[in-house]
């Protein structure tokens, strides 16, 4: 999910096209399909012989070429793009750095060999870290950034978001670049306490890093707090704030609950942003009113009606769960019979679904402009 919030954010702020918008995909599926074959590079010190070590460190190995097959479409689409340097995009050019650098590390560990060295060491943890942070982490704070205004209808304090990236980017590097060098002093996780004063420097900086992550967390508590106050000089006004190219940014912000008051025609990617260059279908403009454009033919919209018994229901399979870890046979009992009775409430309902008028959709069309 992250390498696709990444692809929106990149195409978006260089105001070009995904570059290998083809090779993406195909990468994205190699990523996935390889995912199934690599996962007992986890076991390579548990004695499965030559053999399996062999296969599954290959395919550990190969995991790296679609990989690094969408870093290369993402560069290639920022070169010589015009590119805006907001939140999101730095989000995603610390993920690239960050990502790379670790990716490296997984494919080193990937040979048998050097695992055995290096496996159940902090040079382990740092890998994980700088895949996880980099890789997820990063992908939700950029993805947060970049919809929050389509959510919220205001955007997030850019001074905020920036200052928090750059303590993360600095304490992440700072935190975890020991670890590297630890592991490969032999150094292993999970210590309770260390005795060879080689080592108290490095995690003595690594304990500085953290530190520095911390205020950057804080300021992006800052940011959410600052940017509420702020929120009716940072307005979205247009439904496309960042001059997007996909057709969630044709809506108003936030959305109204049926999104499309016409399902639009997409005849090709970036539909949005064709219809901006004058060049889409009329029916793929309904939402957003364009000079010159037919008015749209409005009509009843069926929507599901809104229920609570969703979160009631995953409330009791979380007890039932954590009973069932830890043998509570009373609250697995309870836990079972409330979500049966929620899933027959929900079952008995007949008030699922309701209808806005065509006239109220006309409406609240009109009322946006």
């Amino acid at each position: 999910p992250s390498f696709g919030i990444y692809s929106e954010i990149v195409s978006t702020f260089a105001r070009k096209k995904l570059f290998g918008y083809t090779s993406q995909v195909l990468a994205a599926f190699g990523v996935t399909f390889l995912a199934y074959l690599v996962w007992l590079h986890h076991f390579f010190t548990m004695g499965a012989g030559s053999d399996v070590n062999a296969f599954f460190g290959i395919s550990t190995m190969f995991i790296a070429l679609p990989v690094g097959v969408q870093i290369i479409n993402w560069v290639a689409t920022m070169y010589k793009g015009k590119l805006l340097l907001a939140t999101p995009m730095y989000w995603f050019m610390g993920f690239l750095a960050t990502f790379t650098f670790g990716g490296m590390a997984g494919v080193l560990m990937a040979s048998p060999a050097a695992d055995y060295q290096l496996h159940n060491t902090l040079f382990l943890v740092a890998h994980f870290h700088t895949m996880i942070i980099g890789g997820a982490l990063f992908g939700i704070f950029a993805g947060m950034t970049y919809w929050f205004p389509k959510v919220t209808g205001f955007k997030l304090n850019e001074k905020w978001g920036k200052r928090a990236f750059w303590f993360w980017l600095v304490g992440f590097f700072l935190s975890f670049t020991p670890l590297y060098i630890l592991g490969f002093m032999g150094a292993v996780r999970r210590l309770d306490h260390y005795t060879d004063p080689a080592w108290q420097s490095l995690f003595i900086t690594a304990g500085i890093g953290v530190c520095i992550i911390g205020i950057g967390a804080l300021m992006q508590v800052i940011q959410l707090i600052v940017s509420y106050k702020e929120r009716k000089q940072n307005l979205d006004l247009t439904g496309d704030p960042w001059n997007g190219r996909t057709l969630e940014w044709s809506t108003s912000s936030p959305p109204p609950a049926y999104n499309f008051a016409v399902v639009p025609t997409v005849t090709e990617r970036d539909a949005w942003w064709t219809v901006k260059q004058g060049r889409g279908s009329p029916s793929s403009r309904a939402s957003t009113k364009i000079e010159g454009d037919p008015q749209p033919i409005y009509q009843d919209i069926q929507m599901a009606a809104n229920t609570s018994l969703g979160i009631y229901l995953s409330g009791f399979v979380f007890l039932l769960g954590f009973a069932a870890v830890w043998h509570i046979i009373w609250l697995m009992i309870l836990g079972l019979i409330g979500a049966i009775v929620c899933i027959i409430i929900r079952s008995l309902d007949e008030e699922t679904e309701y209808i806005i008028p065509a006239e109220e959709v006309e409406r609240m069309e009109r009322g946006k402009y």
